[in-house]
């Protein structure tokens, strides 16, 4: 069935001969980027190869949330989700973000054991999170099949329409005076005296002074074309819709089988958030021992697949020449196919939980390719051995929740303005330098 189609942006026919910021990929984290950029009057040209939010931030879950992330992540998360909440009154567009709280059910003792223990990192931030029982679930989840014997709660964390967010903030960009070049890959970068001077896109060059690689499950590619080993991880996470539902729960819930969220159609966005594929391609096997943790902790739920992607990423260039299109050029939408056993599997235990579902129909279905790091944390950092060039990605399946934050991050690196949070966590380096960075157990 088809994928999500993102709302329009309209792109502009004119290539700028120079700005102060390219930013590669037209994603959450790019267009977030562009934005805060724009919006200090920084000059900035926002390159997406396809269509803005064609890939990943169309087609993944739509939840903002603070509930559960990894301590590295929530003070960043915790900015991003401050400004979730204004973001439609900030950008003059509408994201559809709406404050419905998450809830994380339990179906055994050492998961809700873990659940508990995370509220210590939850104290620490001041989130309102906390421990519910049977009674509260059920007042929160009316219509369920079933009482649950425990849960985390955040009532102040979200979801947005991932259809419409990365659009409204490129189209708010634009209204800033950036350009939005849609249509146009970036097939690298030019150096002038050690420093980055400008990229080069099928449309011509674009002299700059800083560059920010935001191109999700491409970035590996770009690396390696420029020199960069990027240790990097995909994951595809598959996802159908449904016709509106009444009376359903409006708190995205996380249960063991399924996920649901309410859209602003009426119907809701479900997956199975037990099972992903992991889609083997060359590069994995040359990095396969730093994901040897990541993989060991997500064990029962990351299955790992020899299949198509591995022959066209096998025949994919690893090297190409600015003059001559590039691997971003013959791909400018990447559309896995969702896994129909997983999906299955996730209607089946949504309606056995919640009779309500059982009327629904199934309107679209999809996956989406996540690039994750090998501790599950994104990249936001220039690279020392490339000045001027920044690469924010890896987002690991949480880059939705993240992008406006992330965006204000980049935003901050890229002009020397004082971080809004430390960037420490999110250094490149910290896969070379010894550092052996670990993920987090989480919920």
């Amino acid at each position: 069935m088809a994928a999500p189609v993102p709302d329009p942006v309209p792109g502009d026919d004119k290539l700028p001969e120079k700005v102060d910021v390219v930013i590669i990929g037209g994603g959450i984290i790019g267009a977030s980027a562009a934005y805060f950029l724009a919006e200090r009057g920084v000059s900035v040209a926002l390159c997406e190869k396809g269509v803005v939010a064609g890939e990943q931030s169309s087609r993944n879950w739509g939840w903002c949330r603070q509930q559960g992330r990894d301590p590295r992540e929530l003070p960043l998360v915790i900015e991003s989700l401050k400004l979730w909440r204004t973001l439609d009154q900030r950008i003059g567009e509408k994201t559809g973000f709406r404050q419905c709280g998450i809830l994380y059910l339990s179906d055994t003792p050492d998961r809700q054991a873990r659940r508990e223990a995370w509220l210590e990192h939850a104290r620490q931030h001041q989130l309102y999170s906390k421990i519910v029982g049977p009674d509260d679930i059920a007042e929160l989840l009316p219509g369920a099949a079933r009482r649950w014997a425990g849960g985390v709660h955040t009532p102040d964390d979200g979801r947005a329409e991932p259809q419409m967010a990365a659009p409204a903030l490129a189209r708010g960009a634009r209204t800033k005076g950036a350009a939005v070049l849609t249509g146009c890959a970036v097939r690298g970068i030019e150096t002038s005296a050690g420093r980055l001077s400008a990229v080069v896109t099928e449309r011509g060059r674009i002299a700059c002074s800083a560059a920010v690689l935001a191109g999700g499950a491409w970035s590996f590619h770009f690396c390696r074309n420029i020199g960069i080993s990027l240790p990097q991880l995909t994951v595809r996470a598959s996802v159908f819709r449904t016709s509106p539902v009444d009376n359903a729960p409006e708190t995205a819930t996380w249960a063991p089988g399924f996920t649901f969220r309410k859209r602003l159609d009426g119907g809701y966005t479900i997956a199975n958030g037990d099972v992903s594929i992991a889609d083997l391609a060359p590069q994995n096997f040359r990095y396969m021992l730093q994901f040897r943790n990541l993989l060991t902790k997500e064990i029962r739920s990351v299955r790992l697949m020899l299949g198509r992607r591995f022959v066209d990423e096998l025949m994919r260039p690893r090297h190409w020449a600015l003059d001559r299109p590039s691997p971003f050029e013959s791909c400018r939408i990447l559309d896995p196919a969702p896994v129909p056993w997983i999906l299955d599997k996730a209607a089946a235990n949504l309606r056995a939980a919640f009779p309500v579902f059982r009327s629904a129909s199934i309107v679209e279905s999809w996956a989406g390719y996540i690039d994750t790091t090998p501790d599950a944390i994104p990249v936001i950092s220039e690279l020392a051995t490339q000045p001027g060039f920044f690469v924010a990605t890896g987002f690991s399946g949480h880059g939705f929740g993240l992008g406006p934050g992330a965006g204000r991050l980049i935003a901050d690196l890229t002009t020397g303005a004082d971080p809004v949070v430390d960037p420490a966590p999110f250094r490149f380096s910290r896969f070379t330098d010894g550092s052996n960075p670990k993920p987090f157990v989480g919920l």
